[in-house]
């Protein structure tokens, strides 16, 4: 999905990502290697995923719920997006937000489809996932520790998912179709990344892309950047927008967050990165932009991307 990782190139790939191919993803006894897992976690196909006995998992959640009693994610409706960094946890708040999304609150459908991405990989198999992390640990190399780190986070934060939630793909894309419908511009821009844009038409495509540049929006920018990489080349209908190579992915996204996205060492941004892509920094201080401009962009880049980030961002005269 959009706000998760898909460019293979343009960032240091750590080999935790070639670790987890020989760790693999346990479902029912089987083995994922590396060179089955999807590019992203909105690809990820529900059937491969061999749930534990049913009621092991009811039984699961009961107890689960008993345990948290009433709690529920710590923001207020009016600021609903600022929960989905920190501690909180994953599960609640996406309850809360079901509620608001079945009253019609566009936001809260929004959120949801980013915390189901953030944890889907979790949710495929947690008892999997967990034996993961013990065995990258075990493997000791110079690579392990950050992703495992990141990893243990999601865990830590998606707790109470389990595989017959059915976080895939095609969940994530209803609940997206559900905000972009209401009028959600982030959700519209995702389903416009994820390949599955409300319209198809060259002018729809170049309206999307002004519209999202002009709310200034840094949701809208992060979730349109995947689109306006490579996948930009040759569609005549950005021409003169900023679109169609590595650079104007990244200064999508690192205009998300001069506008106010949370970008930092530890945002959900970075850790989705690191523990659903293998896009690790080796530096837990940096931020996304430090990143960036470490791994990713040379010396003799910096300043194309730097001007490519300011034409991004910059308010148009009158406005």
């Amino acid at each position: 999905m959009a706000l998760v990782p898909t460019l293979k190139t343009w960032l240091l790939v750590v080999p935790a990502l070639a670790l987890l191919g020989v760790v693999g993803y346990r479902a029912g006894g089987h083995v994922r290697h590396a060179d089955d897992m999807p590019d992203s976690v909105g690809e990820t196909p529900v059937a491969l995923v061999a749930a534990a006995p049913m009621q092991a998992q009811q039984l699961a959640r009961q107890l689960l719920a008993n345990e948290r009693g009433n709690a529920i994610a710590s923001g207020s409706p009016l600021d609903i997006r600022a929960d989905i960094e920190g501690d909180t946890d994953l599960f609640a708040y996406a309850q809360r937000l079901q509620l608001q999304a079945a009253n019609g609150n566009a936001e809260a459908s929004w959120m949801v489809s980013r915390v189901y991405d953030y944890c889907a990989i979790y949710a495929m198999d947690p008892g999997g996932y967990q034996l993961d992390n013990a065995l990258l640990t075990g493997l000791g190399m110079t690579a392990s520790p950050a992703m495992v780190q990141a990893r243990e986070r999601v865990a830590r934060r998606c707790g109470g998912f389990v595989a017959s939630d059915g976080l895939g793909r095609q969940l994530i894309l209803t609940q997206r179709v559900q905000a972009a419908t209401a009028g959600n511009l982030a959700a519209e821009a995702a389903l416009f990344a994820d390949g599955q844009p409300l319209q198809n038409s060259p002018d729809y495509r170049r309206g999307l892309v002004e519209r999202v540049r002009e709310s200034r929006d840094p949701e809208a920018f992060m979730a349109l950047a995947p689109a306006m990489g490579q996948r930009a080349s040759g569609d005549s209908a950005l021409n003169g927008l900023v679109a169609g190579d590595q650079y104007s992915e990244l200064a999508w996204r690192l205009g998300a967050c001069e506008l106010g996205m949370a970008c930092g060492p530890d945002s959900v941004l970075m850790n989705n990165f690191c523990a659903n892509g293998g896009i690790c920094s080796q530096d837990g201080g940096q931020d996304f932009a430090t990143f960036v401009y470490d791994a990713a962009v040379s010396r003799q880049g910096a300043g194309k991307m730097k001007t490519l980030v300011e034409e991004l961002i910059k308010k148009r005269k009158g406005r």
